[in-house]
């Protein structure tokens, strides 16, 4: 009797889902980046988190719930692959020192909720201390507060000394990063670290960096048998892995070890960059970084030394990338917001227009190629049946002006609004 009981309400829960009321998006036009294409006077059905149907010019039911955006365009919320939420410009310094677990779990709050509004219903996040970014994706999971879709590091992995460490304070201090290790084994027990503390991917640094103190950007800081412990080991857990990786050989290294992404790619060689395509590594490229940096820096608290490292970086690095898109590398949309303002993201996607890309394909690193990278093809990254309704709206046509996007006016995230200044 007790399972005709349960099989009873379970048949009434499915009908009460199926005839759950839907919500119609209408606007002027759709930028559809699956094909490439623009749908003119898009319908939207939506039921509960979930896009339905997609038509164009189709008739709304009499009494439906619609949410008409007039003349606006559509879009498929953005995606930012990589992301400090925990940090903010100012935080690139010695000021540093002062901040605590706490406040980047706080400035993690704040910062993901001005990602959101800014259009990026997805993002990763790279780099926490204390596994702050894995709070942060859990009260935004439960609903707690608003924030883009995460996927999160923890701590960075990297050598003592590297870019991934601590290296402001001086040796009677014994101060370490979180996730710095020496030699293969101990790099796959910070992976099992990681793992075991809720990350979803595993971040380490191949190479010295811009903003950490003494280190060459150029200069590869992990041994191959090192990248190889770290990918093999990430891999058996079910992770992605990757790289920050500026100079030539530490990208050749990171990509050889198998790295599904190497961020930054800033001084990328043509063997590099074959090889990345040869193997479907994918380049998360920060192009503004470099010129938000030489121009706040100084005045945001940076190390003059990474300053200047920026200013001998900028011309070369956008001269590879410039060559990485002309090639066809798979270019994914990554701002590494907190060296630049968050919610500033979408400057980004001016710089990808001038170093060669069409508005289509910097749209698609955002959206269809970004969906790739995180493994969540057929759920974000497009407007379509079966899609979360993860949906944006900006005044204007970015593929005539790309920097439309700087200013969304609609924001929706698994059908629910969280901005709207559109709406008629």
């Amino acid at each position: 009797m007790r399972n005709v009981i349960v099989t009873g309400l379970w048949l009434w829960l499915c009908a009460s889902t199926a005839q759950a009321d839907s919500v119609y998006l209408t606007a002027g036009s759709l930028i559809d980046p699956l094909s490439g294409k623009v749908v003119a006077n898009p319908v939207i059905e939506i039921q509960e988190d979930r896009i339905v149907s997609v038509e164009s010019a189709a008739a709304v039911p009499d009494q439906a719930q619609v949410i008409d955006l007039g003349n606006a365009t559509l879009l498929p919320g953005l995606a930012d692959l990589h992301t400090h939420l925990t940090w903010n410009p100012t935080d690139l310094g010695y000021s540093s020192l002062a901040l605590s677990t706490s406040d980047e779990a706080i400035r993690g709050v704040v910062n993901a909720r001005k990602t959101l509004m800014a259009g990026f219903t997805a993002a990763r996040n790279l780099g926490a201390t204390g596994y702050a970014d894995v709070a942060l994706r859990n009260a935004i999971n439960a609903g707690e507060i608003p924030g883009p879709r995460l996927q999160v590091s923890g701590q960075m992995l990297g050598a003592t000394g590297g870019h991934c460490d601590n290296n402001m304070l001086p040796f009677e201090y014994q101060v370490n990063a979180g996730g710095v290790a020496d030699g293969p084994w101990a790099m796959r027990q910070k992976v099992r670290e990681n793992h075991k503390y809720g990350a979803d991917v595993i971040k380490f640094c191949a190479t010295g960096g811009t903003t950490s103190k003494g280190t060459n950007p150029g200069a590869r800081q992990l041994t191959l048998e090192e990248m190889q412990a770290i990918v093999d080991e990430a891999h058996t857990l079910g992770m992605p892995v990757a790289a920050h990786a500026h100079g030539s050989e530490g990208i050749l290294f990171a990509i050889q070890a198998g790295v599904d992404s190497i961020e930054h790619a800033s001084l990328i060689d043509q063997q590099g960059l074959e090889l990345a395509k040869r193997k479907g590594t994918f380049l998360s490229i920060n192009a503004y970084t470099p010129t938000y940096m030489i121009a706040n820096g100084e005045a945001n608290g940076m190390l003059p030394e990474s300053v200047a490292k920026a200013r001998r970086l900028a011309d070369v690095r956008m001269k590879n990338y410039r060559t990485a898109i002309a090639e066809g590398a798979r270019v994914v949309f990554g701002s590494d917001s907190a060296t630049i303002p968050h919610g500033d993201n979408a400057k980004q996607f001016a710089v990808y227009v001038d170093l060669g890309m069409s508005p289509m394909q910097a749209i698609q690193s955002a959206t269809t190629i970004a969906a790739e990278s995180l493994g969540t093809v057929g759920e974000t990254g497009a407007i379509a049946p079966g899609y979360y309704a993860d949906i944006i709206a900006v005044k204007g046509d970015p593929l005539a002006d790309i920097r439309a996007l700087e200013k969304v006016d609609f924001v929706m995230k698994g059908g629910q609004v969280y901005r709207s200044e559109t709406q008629r």
